[in-house]
C-alpha cells in the first residue's frame, strides 16, 4: 500500500492512504480481526479537491486526519509532506463567514432563544435548545477562526477553540437535558452572540433570490421530449475524483 496515516478509535481503525494518479479516491469500511476498518483513500488530485471541500465547509476533517495522524509506511516522503501541508492549513484555520451569513444567523439565533424561553412542551424545549447550541457554536468559531465540528466532534471543538464561552455553552446545554432549566445555555448564548454584534431582530433583512431557470428541453417537430442524453458516467458536481 502506498504512503498512509492511521489513527484508532475505540469502535474501528481509521486509514487513510494514497493511491497512484489513474486509481480512484475512495471510503471503504471492512472487518479485519474483528475490528472495523474505515479506509480513506486518495489519489493526489482527489485529496488536494477533499482539502479545499473541507476548508469550504471549515470543518478541515481531512486536514485534522492527515496532521494528526500516523505515518505508517510512505515512499519518498510524501506521507511527511502531506502531514505538514495539513498542518499548515490547520494553522491557518477556516475563512471567516460572510457578513450576510453571520447576520442570518444572528437572526435565527435570537429568534431560537425567544422561543426557548417561551416553550412549554418538554420535546420542543429540547428541539430548540439543539438550535441554540449548534448555532451559538457556528457563531462562536467564527469568532475565533475556529475549525468547526459535528457529532461528537462539535463539543470537541467548542472547547478547543473558546473553553470558557464554548465550555459555558455545553454546560448549560447540558443542564437543559438534565433538568429542563434552559437559563443557562441562554445566558452563554447571548454572551456569544454579543462577540458577533448582538442579537437582531428589527431591522433585519433577507433577500430572496430565484435560482436560474433550468435550460429548456429541446422539443422536435413531433412534439414529443427528446430523451435526456446518457450520463458518460462523469459527475460535474463531485468533490472526488472518480
Amino acid at each position: 500500500m502506498p504512503p498512509g496515516v492511521g489513527r484508532a478509535v475505540q469502535r474501528c481503525q481509521l486509514v487513510d492512504g494514497q493511491v497512484e494518479d489513474g486509481g480512484e479516491t475512495r471510503r471503504e469500511t471492512l472487518r479485519f480481526e474483528e475490528r472495523l476498518v474505515e479506509l480513506f483513500l486518495h489519489t493526489r488530485a482527489g485529496l488536494g479537491e477533499l482539502f479545499a471541500a473541507d476548508a469550504v465547509s471549515r470543518r478541515g476533517v481531512m486536514q485534522h486526519m492527515y496532521a494528526e495522524g500516523l505515518v505508517l509506511r510512505e515512499r519518498d516522503g510524501a506521507a511527511t509532506r502531506i502531514k505538514q501541508h495539513a498542518a499548515n492549513a490547520l494553522r491557518e484555520g477556516p475563512g471567516a463567514l460572510a457578513w450576510a451569513t453571520v447576520e442570518s444567523q444572528r437572526y435565527v439565533l435570537t429568534e431560537a432563544l425567544d422561543d426557548l424561553a417561551d416553550a412549554v412542551d418538554v420535546v420542543e424545549r429540547l428541539t430548540v435548545a439543539n438550535v441554540v447550541l449548534s448555532t451559538a457554536a457556528d457563531l462562536l468559531f467564527d469568532h475565533r477562526r475556529a475549525w468547526t465540528g459535528s457529532g461528537n466532534w462539535l463539543p470537541r471543538r467548542l472547547l478547543q477553540a473558546d473553553p470558557q464561552h464554548g465550555g459555558a455553552l455545553l454546560d448549560g446545554y447540558r443542564r437543559l437535558c438534565e433538568n429542563g432549566e434552559p437559563k443557562d445555555l441562554a445566558d452563554a448564548a447571548v454572551e456569544i452572540v454579543a462577540l458577533m454584534g448582538g442579537p437582531l431582530r428589527e431591522g433585519y433583512v433577507r433577500t430572496w433570490r430565484a435560482a436560474a431557470p433550468p435550460a429548456a428541453r429541446r422539443v422536435p417537430a413531433g412534439g414529443l421530449t427528446e430523451p435526456e442524453p446518457e450520463s458518460d458516467g462523469g459527475c460535474g458536481d463531485c468533490a472526488v475524483e472518480t
